[in-house]
């Protein structure tokens, strides 16, 4: 919960009008629409640079998004090394089903892995925009919320000493477990939850794409993914019971199931290489309402969480970023508030939207392994719809690409 303000010994209390908590897309995105708007922030990051840059995250830029960061001088990266996406494939009942969303809507996706997009955002906003970013701070802790003079402290890495920075508003963006939800003040938040009661098995593999595409594999033993992340490097995930131990999944047993749960006439064979990195995900999403608290502002994952289904967590991080951005600079610069009145009610909104349709996704996924043959079969009946009804391929193409909720 909030805090009242520390005494310190030596007091060293400093000043700036935004505290970002959390160097994640969602933060680091902020504190660059802040700096383009000669607005001084203070992005604090409890990881060090390296382990920021290098965490493997999510890869699936829906086409807004890159968009609205090419226009704020943020995707220059992207417009150089992302790969752009037109279609996806099923492969399901052993057959392949190609999905061309783009003829239908006009718009791609693009495979961009999260680490590179925090790269860039961390160069953008230190080496060009002259912001300032703390790595590897402790303790951080919120104070007096509710007041017009809120503050942020932080035991500092090098002297050990706590030191504390007064600011006019904080942007609450350090994920699920971090400081920012600790400090919700009890009875005044809503957090909803949703469970699917499923794990994924998420594997990184020193090999390169099998397909040119996004595959999804809907199969009697449990879904399975295929998504590219580089000519060198492939994501895969197997559905797996939840809390299932990832060391129990040896090299062979991953790639025997995913070559069967992937197996379609005339699909290629499977390019195996090592496995860099294996975890068990539990699926399950959550959202907070609402956003705000005092001069609290959450974003990105410390505002909600929707499981990997769908690929939407980094593109909603940055939907929030660009409501908050652009709210907190002209209330700093403008005295405009009405964005930041209509923040919460405005992410909220798309966040909803993207909830249901990975609940709806899930249902897709997961009912041809779930043991009910009823729901089997209308998981199929589900599939074969997209291909065979325009209105449903369309429904679902906006949905998938983010076209059907509005920036």
């Amino acid at each position: 919960m909030t805090l009242p303000s520390p005494h310190l010994d030596p007091p060293a209390e400093e000043r700036r009008p935004v505290v970002i908590v959390g160097a994640g897309p969602a933060g680091l995105a902020i504190g660059n629409i802040l700096r383009a708007a000669s607005v001084d922030c203070l992005v604090l990051e409890t990881e060090s640079r390296e382990f920021i840059e290098t965490r493997p995250r999510a890869g699936i830029v829906e086409e807004w998004a890159l968009r609205e960061l090419r226009r704020r001088g943020l995707g220059r990266g992207m417009q150089d090394r992302a790969e752009a996406h037109t279609e996806c494939e099923f492969r399901f009942a052993g057959e392949r089903h190609r999905f061309a969303y783009t003829d239908l809507t006009g718009h791609r996706h693009y495979v961009y892995p999260q680490p590179m997009l925090v790269t860039d955002l961390v160069r953008e906003y230190t080496e060009v925009r002259g912001g300032d970013i703390r790595f590897g701070v402790r303790d951080v802790r919120l104070h007096d919320l509710d007041t017009d003079r809120p503050s942020v402290s932080y035991l500092c890495p090098e002297s050990g000493r706590r030191r504390i920075v007064g600011c006019d508003f904080v942007a609450g963006c350090d994920g699920a477990r971090g400081a920012t939800r600790d400090a919700l003040p009890p009875g005044r938040a809503r957090i909803a939850r949703h469970d699917y009661g499923i794990g994924w098995l998420a594997l990184l593999a020193e090999a390169p794409p099998s397909s040119d595409c996004v595959v999804f594999g809907v199969h009697p033993r449990g879904f399975a993914g295929h998504m590219p992340r580089g000519p060198e490097v492939t994501r895969y995930y197997l559905q797996c019971p939840p809390g299932d131990d990832p060391e129990s999944w040896g090299h062979e047993r991953v790639w025997a199931e995913l070559r069967e749960r992937l197996r379609a006439a005339g699909a290629p064979a499977l390019t195996e290489g090592r496995l860099i990195e294996k975890r068990v995900l539990a699926m399950h999403d959550y959202v907070v309402e609402p956003l705000v608290f005092g001069r609290l502002f959450l974003a990105g994952d410390a505002a909600h969480l929707t499981a990997p289904i769908a690929a939407k967590g980094m593109n909603l991080a940055l939907h929030d970023a660009f409501l908050l951005g652009d709210a907190l600079a002209a209330r700093l610069t403008r005295g405009d508030g009405t964005g930041l009145d209509g923040y919460s009610a405005a992410a909220l909104r798309r966040v909803w939207d993207y909830q249901e349709f990975s609940q709806w996704l899930s249902d897709i996924y997961h009912g041809a392994a779930c043991g009910d043959p009823f729901r089997a079969g209308t998981t199929l009946a589900r599939l074969r719809r997209l291909f065979t009804s325009p209105a449903a391929a369309a429904a679902f193409a906006e949905q998938y690409l983010g076209t059907a909720a509005r920036h």
